[in-house]
């Protein structure tokens, strides 16, 4: 069995900063020579996540959309009592989705459907750099 871990730094936009970042995770997935088993995907921090999408312009002005109405960044929260740096909606967004994503790896592959994306969300409010380790377990 092999583990090999990786890190990517991405910059990411404030609020709902979606990046599409499937290429470099299969690009890390091929660097490793496993051929089965699993890719773990991480952010690392408490305001950003991951979920895969079929990431198209649409469906990104969608979820920026949802998550304005469901918990907008105007109204407040108690994490500012605590902090006052104004992101405790960015908390809550984040912990809706969560931090980690595990996808299967087939062939050396990411076993996604047709359309289906890995993206990192940033919800912040300030645009950042994010770093996710991806950690490959599998056989060669």
């Amino acid at each position: 069995m092999t583990v090999e871990t990786y890190e990517l730094s991405l910059q990411t936009e404030s609020g709902c900063g979606i990046v599409e970042i499937t290429g470099q995770v299969q690009s890390k997935v091929e660097a490793s020579g496993v051929t089965k088993g699993t890719v773990t995907i991480f952010v690392v921090g408490s305001t950003g996540a991951l979920t895969t999408v079929e990431y198209e312009p649409g469906l990104v002005k969608d979820l920026k959309d949802f998550y304005d109405r469901i918990i907008p960044p105007t109204r407040d929260y108690h994490h500012e009592e605590m902090w006052h740096d104004g992101n405790g909606f960015s908390h809550v967004r984040a912990s809706l989705l969560k931090p980690d994503l595990v996808v299967p790896i087939v062939g050396g592959r990411l076993r996604l459907g047709t359309w289906q994306q890995v993206v990192l969300i940033n919800f912040d409010n300030k645009a950042r750099r994010r770093e996710v380790c991806l950690q490959v377990i599998g056989s060669r």
